[in-house]
């Protein structure tokens, strides 16, 4: 998705630890504008299929979440980090590993939003070593739910997540594939080849 990869080029910041910094647009600050685009090629994506719910964890992956739900009439439904008072009941639950945070979060949804019968696309807003994807996917297991696929705004594909999920048969589509940090600057796969 050339925009995207515009706005990673423009606003992007490599820090240490292969991170990348895209706070001016994606997880801090917010371009309405770009998550609707980002939204429309989930769509243009994975629209074909019969999807009931959007879900995504807290908080980055809710912007372009709520835009696929949006464009495709579903619920958007968000695995929270912690436990809130308003959550009593019977919930689905997983371990996750933050990679930029460097802990562990139980994510966790109300078992009654997410139903057996329920078409799930998962979108988030990057995919590292696949940590919040595998929590997400463990959540739909235990809710029995079919995941339809896994939408991701950014995939740093020189780490193992893509693998991870794709290994699964899970239908992944990655709208900007970082191939390398090389010199502090974003290497996307395209270029590579």
């Amino acid at each position: 998705m050339k925009v995207l990869e515009d706005r990673i080029r423009q606003e992007g910041l490599v820090l240490p630890g292969n991170v990348l910094k895209v706070n001016q647009f994606l997880n801090h600050q917010i371009d309405p504008d770009l998550m609707l685009d980002i939204g429309k090629e989930f769509v243009t994506l994975f629209g074909s299929q019969k999807i009931t719910k959007i879900l995504t964890v807290e908080s980055s992956g809710i912007a372009p979440a709520i835009m696929t739900g949006l464009l495709l009439h579903v619920p958007v439904l968000f695995a929270r980090k912690q436990k809130s008072s308003t959550m009593p009941g019977q919930l689905y639950s997983a371990q996750v590993y933050s990679y930029t945070k460097k802990t562990e979060n139980t994510i966790a949804v109300e078992s009654k939003f997410l139903l057996v019968d329920d078409h799930v696309l998962i979108v988030d807003d990057f995919l590292a070593n696949g940590e919040a994807v595998n929590g997400l996917l463990e959540i739909c297991r235990q809710a029995e739910a079919e995941v339809v696929g896994v939408g991701i705004a950014i995939e740093k594909s020189f780490q193992a997540g893509a693998k991870r999920i794709t290994d699964q048969g899970v239908h992944l589509e990655s709208l900007a594939k970082i191939a390398s940090f090389a010199d502090d600057q974003v290497h996307f796969v395209a270029e590579e080849v």
